[in-house]
């Protein structure tokens, strides 16, 4: 609070004064929480009941805030949560061109095309391995061949059901 609001509520009799001209901080922010009206109150009831009976009145309504600080300065809150929002906004441009972020989008699109790629070398292992493990069990190549793929698919099929949590 500026020092020009202080002498002005010591001079509407909003707060009071210590005898030696000194304010007691805990009581002068008692005194001006009960001398001081919220928002909402301030606003004359001829321009209340024309808001509430114009269309879209309970639009208005239920944006409004309900719970303002009595005294509160809503003004400087605004203000104070843009710069965080601007301060927030900085950083993480800044981390952004430090490389230490990265385009979501780009990432999704690389994780796919990479199992993508993983599935389709799984799939050709069989046709690759199928002969030389047959030769080497001396049974069927044809067998071999099924039976691996059979076992691959499985296992992709179980591998697919994974699901990804994003947040």
């Amino acid at each position: 609070m500026s020092d020009t609001a202080v002498r002005k509520a010591i001079a509407a009799g909003r707060i009071t004064a210590e005898a030696d001209g000194t304010i007691n901080v805990a009581r002068a922010d008692a005194d001006w929480a009960a001398s001081t009206r919220a928002p909402e109150e301030r606003v004359p009831a001829s321009t209340r009941s024309r808001a509430e009976t114009r269309p879209g009145a309970d639009d208005v309504a239920a944006v409004a805030p309900t719970s303002a600080p009595i005294g509160g300065n809503t003004y400087t809150q605004a203000r104070t949560a843009n710069e965080v929002l601007k301060a927030q906004h900085h950083k993480l441009r800044i981390a952004q061109l430090k490389g230490e972020l990265i385009d979501r989008s780009q990432v999704m699109s690389q994780v796919f095309a990479l199992a993508r790629a993983e599935r389709d070398a799984w799939l050709n292992w069989p046709a690759r391995i199928s002969s030389m493990l047959a030769a080497e069990l001396g049974i069927d190549p044809h067998t071999m061949h099924v039976a691996l793929e059979r076992e691959v698919r499985q296992h992709l099929s179980e591998l697919g059901e994974f699901v990804a949590r994003l947040e």
